[in-house]
């Protein structure tokens, strides 16, 4: 259970106490990133999993999902209001429906007294939320079983997935290896054109999702996520766009009763 002191405000350094976690092995922008379009009442704190000679497969992830209750368990005993997952494809890596990670959850969720939010289910949410049937999914930098993975979890989730494709199926890549080498970091105007391709392949969807947490250089070389680009996104193609880092920090902000700063689209909108 959450130690008893954190039911009194007065030990707490933040009226709004946050934290994130990411996979092994990245310098992960969500804690950054949520804390700068929220209130000055909100505190972040992140916690990468620790899995040594990680290299990204879905197979370490299923190996290491234990790792997901430890990270829940040491913020709910370090004071944290709500926590969050960050990384797409945990949600499927075991081969999970959406009931069976809700189940997951919502299990967590009770038994640390902290509500436990993974990105990959905050994406179903999120597109139940503007009541979305129909998608095309941006998979972005996605591996081919990373890709497939995330487009079966949402099908069994009820959407229409009328397309799925990630930079080497839209053209802008040749191999994966070249989409990996990049980091997760690309070149500004792939933001536009990858958007742009997806909503040409479905023009009658419902709301574009990009999967993920890809990275596009801002003009002045900054790196910047979906979060930041989605406002032009949804004015270039007349469509929401529901990303994955956008969609988990709209259900932290929600479980919270609480809304961000500033404009970031029609999903974030809807907290007003």
């Amino acid at each position: 259970m959450k130690p008893e002191r954190w039911k009194n405000p007065d030990n707490k350094l933040f009226p709004y106490q946050v934290g994130f976690t990411s996979p092994p092995y990245d310098y992960d922008a969500a804690p950054s990133d949520f804390l700068r379009i929220a209130p000055e009442e909100v505190g972040v704190h992140g916690r990468i999993l620790h899995v040594p000679g990680y290299a990204h497969e879905l197979t370490q992830r299923t190996k290491n999902f234990d790792l997901l209750e430890e990270f829940v368990h040491c913020m709910s005993n370090s004071g944290a209001d709500v926590v969050g997952q960050v990384g797409t494809n945990w949600v499927h890596c075991n081969g999970t429906s959406p009931d069976q990670i809700r189940q997951f959850c919502n299990t967590l969720s009770d038994k640390y007294e902290t509500p436990f939010h993974m990105a990959g289910m905050c994406l179903v949410e999120a597109l139940h939320e503007i009541n979305a049937e129909k998608i095309a999914l941006n998979s972005v930098y996605y591996w081919p079983d990373w890709r497939d993975g995330i487009a079966r979890f949402l099908r069994e989730a009820g959407f229409d997935v009328a397309y799925v494709g990630n930079f080497v199926d839209q053209g802008f890549y040749e191999t994966q290896q070249e989409v990996n080498d990049s980091t997760w970091i690309f070149p500004n105007e792939l933001a536009e054109k990858s958007m742009i391709y997806v909503l040409e392949q479905v023009p009658d969807a419902d709301a574009i999702v990009i999967n993920g947490m890809p990275n596009w250089r801002r003009l002045d070389g900054l790196p910047q996520r979906a979060l930041f680009y989605t406002p032009n996104f949804e004015k270039i193609t007349g469509k929401p766009v529901i990303a994955s880092d956008v969609a988990l920090y709209w259900r932290i902000f929600k479980t919270l009763g609480i809304a961000p700063t500033g404009e970031h689209g029609h999903l974030l909108s809807k907290l007003k």
